[in-house]
């Protein structure tokens, strides 16, 4: 057994903003943000699949959008964040962590939703690392968690592409949407963190990239 006499409760996130090379998360404001999310999650030429698996969505109007979007900002548990692009200024989607439980040093990523502009772009990976490397180096979490519906291959494949570990299956654990959903879970702990950190890092680097910002080698290969 590992002895965890000295273990004390870690720090509950305080949202202060996470700046990357790409992205910048910072914690999620209707009134600043509003205008872009709207535009990248419900605007023209949106990704209608992105609310496929999630327990809310899509807005048709703007209104119940933006009561979404401020009981969101609203919450501790789950802590929305903003991603916003660097490049443009924009904020392209959001995410948060939840099930944020200090006393045994648990925490989970959940709650994404990534706009067109954002998906399949480095920055949708590094959102991703942000929070991880909050959780485990900053705050000194021991697990880090995702959970997906099990019929959203997308989110499973990338779970398992950003280093997370396929723990199993919880079968009839929820209704959605009027939907049967099987939860699939996943996590990282602290003692594989240091390898998935490593590769987070070479494949963040920037001679990573090409001119036009293509990888040059994928996330799982500079893991090992």
């Amino acid at each position: 057994m590992t002895d965890l006499s000295h273990w004390q409760p870690r720090p509950t996130p305080d949202h202060s903003p996470l700046p990357g090379r790409f992205v910048r998360l910072e914690a999620l404001d209707p009134a600043r943000h509003g205008d872009d999310l709207w535009q990248a999650l419900q605007g023209p030429g949106h990704d209608a699949r992105l609310w496929d698996y999630l327990p809310y969505g899509p807005f048709a109007e703007r209104t119940p959008f933006e009561a979404w979007l401020a009981a969101n900002a609203a919450s501790r548990d789950p802590l929305f964040y903003a991603v916003v692009d660097l490049a443009s200024g924009r904020a392209t989607g959001l995410l948060s962590y939840l099930r944020i439980t200090p006393k045994d040093g648990v925490i989970e990523i959940g709650h994404i939703a990534f706009g067109q502009p954002m998906q399949r772009t480095p920055g949708s990976t590094e959102a991703v690392w942000l929070l991880a490397r909050h959780a485990f180096d900053d705050l000194g979490y021991r697990r880090l968690e995702w959970k997906c519906n099990a019929a959203n291959t997308r989110s499973m494949r990338a779970a398992e592409r950003l280093g997370f570990r396929c723990e199993g299956l919880f079968r009839q654990h929820m209704i959605v949407k009027g939907e049967n959903r099987d939860t699939a879970w996943f996590s990282i702990i602290d003692g594989e963190w240091p390898g998935v950190r490593a590769g987070f890092e070479r494949w963040l680097a920037v001679d990573n990239f090409d001119g036009e910002g293509r990888q040059r080698q994928s996330l799982e290969a500079l893991r090992g």
